[in-house]
């Protein structure tokens, strides 16, 4: 989609829409479920655990594949910002620049500044889509982090038992009753150790975009 003709990059960093504070908002708007221990049936625990399960592996799965795209968003992310800071200190420091033979080339020093603001935009683009890249892939993260109970699909009494990491039924709170999964940890102990590895991801993603915003003014 093309972007609005008048939006600047730093400006598109205010914008509500992917943002940082979105993800806050959205990690903090949905608070991990309380679960009020009802034990399931030995019967379902049996058949619930290896479902619940293998739903955490692949949640986990998915955080680990969301932090390696930051990873490499963040390390662009940094290049860019290197080369932008590079070329306003060029600019800025360009009418006391030693040119040399090339100081008797006519507007020398304009042609070099209009160069160096072109380059400037460029790197401003592109920290700016790094900057998106690292938005999205803590909204994935978040998603992640929400999708971790299984709940049990289907009628109770039906002979195909399925579970989902949608819940289909209020009175199902996707944990087991609080049962362990694996070994002594629980759904709910799982989720809290996501939603602080989130957090931390969204915080630096804060101070990004402070830092790039105070370069700005």
């Amino acid at each position: 989609m093309a972007e609005p003709p008048e939006t600047t990059p730093m400006e598109a960093l205010e914008s509500p829409t992917p943002s940082s504070s979105y993800s806050s908002s959205y990690l903090k708007s949905q608070p991990i479920p309380s679960s009020t221990p009802s034990p399931l049936p030995s019967s379902m625990s049996r058949l619930w655990r290896p479902a619940a399960q293998r739903n955490l592996r692949n949640q986990w799965s998915k955080l680990a594949s969301h932090r390696q795209q930051w990873a490499s968003s963040s390390s662009s992310g940094k290049s860019h910002a290197n080369s932008l800071v590079n070329a306003h200190l060029s600019q800025r420091y360009m009418p006391s620049l030693e040119l040399g033979v090339l100081n008797d080339m006519p507007d020398i020093r304009k042609k070099a500044c209009r160069k160096l603001c072109k380059q400037q935009e460029r790197y401003r683009i592109k920290l700016l889509s790094s900057y998106k890249d690292m938005v999205a892939a803590v909204i994935q993260m978040v998603n992640a982090c929400r999708s971790m109970r299984c709940y049990q699909t289907g009628t109770s009494n039906s002979t195909l038992v399925q579970f989902s990491n949608s819940a289909g039924d209020q009175n199902d709170t996707g944990d087991g009753g609080g049962v362990s999964v694996f070994v002594f940890l629980s759904i709910s102990s799982h989720e809290k150790l996501a939603e602080e590895l989130v957090q931390m991801f969204i915080m630096e993603l804060n101070v990004k975009k402070l830092v790039s915003q105070s370069h700005q003014n």
